[in-house]
């Protein structure tokens, strides 16, 4: 039984990784993890993850100071899909939130995803940080 690195981004194979918070399970991002990455991961006990725009690996908070530290995976039934269940150091979210879900869509406004206006999304959580004081 193999992790199955089946999508293909740029070249490189990777799975789709969601944070949540081990606590009170809240989504915090979603990202991706080449095979590198997710066995780093398992061997520091911190999330690593692949970034499509700089194809590179990274370490989540090596820039910020905002770290997740891990405290289980599990995985889909395809295995091509991890949850990590995280302790979140900081702001997930490199725009400052503690989630980078940090917008709702206002479903009653019934709006055309294809012409979004500033009514049809509605911020639900506070900054916790200026993203140019940490990065």
């Amino acid at each position: 039984m193999n992790i199955n690195f089946r999508h293909e981004i740029n070249g490189v194979k990777v799975i789709t990784a969601v944070a949540q918070d081990a606590e009170t399970g809240e989504i915090l991002m979603v990202a991706n993890m080449n095979e590198e990455a997710l066995q780093k991961t398992i061997e520091t006990g911190k999330a690593h993850y692949w970034s499509t725009s700089r194809n590179k690996q990274w370490l989540k908070g090596e820039s910020s100071g905002h770290t997740q530290e891990v405290e289980e995976i599990r995985v889909d039934c395809d295995m091509d899909a991890i949850v990590l269940k995280i302790r979140q150091n900081g702001a997930a979210c490199h725009e400052g939130y503690y989630s980078c879900f940090f917008r709702n869509l206002e479903l009653e406004n019934s709006p055309d995803i294809n012409d979004l206006k500033d009514e049809d999304i509605k911020e639900n959580q506070e900054r916790l940080v200026n993203p140019e004081d940490v990065y």
